[in-house]
C-alpha cells in the first residue's frame, strides 16, 4: 500500500467497505498510520470505521 497525502476532508465510513478494506492487511489487522500515512485523527476515524463495520458483519474480524 503506498502512502496517501495528509488530506483534510478525508472521512472514513462504516458502510464504505472497499474503501475500509484497502487499510486492513490479510489477516484483518488495521495497517499502522507510519504505514498508510495517515494523520493521528483520521487513523481513529479508520479505526472506529472498521470496528464498526466488523459488528455489523461488513467486514471480518479474522481473514
Amino acid at each position: 500500500m503506498r502512502k496517501i497525502k495528509n488530506d483534510p476532508n478525508l472521512y472514513f465510513d462504516y458502510r464504505d467497505v472497499k474503501t475500509l478494506q484497502r487499510y486492513v492487511d490479510a489477516y484483518g489487522r488495521i495497517e499502522p498510520n507510519a504505514k498508510t500515512g495517515l494523520s493521528q485523527k483520521q487513523q481513529k476515524q479508520l479505526m472506529t470505521a472498521v470496528k464498526r463495520a466488523r459488528h455489523l458483519a461488513l467486514l471480518p474480524f479474522v481473514a
